[in-house]
């Protein structure tokens, strides 16, 4: 669905690459998690990802196609993409917040028709928030505001989910409810890309991942492959331990004595 070749991103000349020759393939029903620490570039690769930022080097192609080469309009019916910070400025209603996403599917002079009110309330119900949708945005939570927001992706009908650290600022509970919500997309055929600074999410969901550290994007492979505990020590900093259970690998981060110099 969507390949990145050779990608390379600075944001002026002279700066330092955020990231070069990086490399990922994403495919349907697929979710691939990008690690790293804090800063490191993973907004910004997702950027280029969805075309909001223009590589100076590689290319990103969309379906075999040239990314760069397609219209907004074109680009927006086939990716969603969900920003790390979405603060919202009008109180709209959380219905008419899920209904911005059929604008890629009209004309700039349409106005949304029968057809695209009812698949934003459909997207509600389906995610079970539809109590939410004459609630003002703005008056939300942050778990709901996040989940008014994938209802939004739904009535998009996009096929590729561009994620960036969709479980930040989450309480337990509803970062149980996103990630189990972006492993049910992927299983209806979506491809999932989403950004993590934490490893068991990988573990928890993903099918295939990659790090992202000194600008550099490891090849994606299994969490399993990719993960491993001496990577975990250079990328963090901390010392970690990978536990077995019976059914998946959690990390387990060891505190140090004393982070008091």
């Amino acid at each position: 669905m969507i390949k990145a070749r050779d990608l390379a991103f600075r944001y002026s000349r002279g700066q330092a690459w955020v990231f070069s020759r990086a490399e990922l393939a994403l495919e349907t029903g697929q979710v691939l998690c990008i690690l790293g620490p804090n800063g490191i570039g993973k907004s910004t690769l997702v950027k280029c990802l969805a075309g909001l930022l223009q590589p100076q080097q590689g290319k990103v192609e969309l379906e075999g196609r040239n990314l760069a080469g397609m219209s907004r309009a074109a680009v927006a019916r086939r990716v969603a993409y969900v920003p790390q910070f979405h603060s919202p400025v009008f109180a709209f209603s959380a219905e008419q917040v899920v209904l911005m996403g059929r604008a890629a599917h009209l004309s700039v002079v349409s106005s949304p028709g029968p057809r695209d009110h009812r698949r934003a309330r459909q997207a509600l119900e389906s995610l079970g928030i539809g109590h939410l949708g004459h609630r003002p945005y703005t008056e939300l939570s942050g778990g709901e505001r996040q989940l008014v927001m994938f209802a939004r992706v739904l009535a998009q009908e996009a096929k590729v989910l561009l994620l960036d650290e969709p479980t930040s600022h989450l309480d337990f509970g509803n970062q149980a409810k996103v990630l189990a919500l972006i492993r049910d997309l992927a299983r209806r055929g979506l491809a999932v890309l989403m950004t993590s600074h934490f490893p068991d999410h990988a573990f928890w969901i993903a099918d295939r991942a990659a790090i992202l550290h000194q600008g550099r994007l490891s090849v994606p492979d299994t969490p399993e492959r990719v993960i491993t505990e001496d990577k975990l020590r250079q990328v963090y900093g901390v010392e970690v331990r990978l536990i077995q259970g019976d059914r998946q690998t959690v990390c387990s981060p060891t505190l140090p004595k004393s982070v008091l110099r």
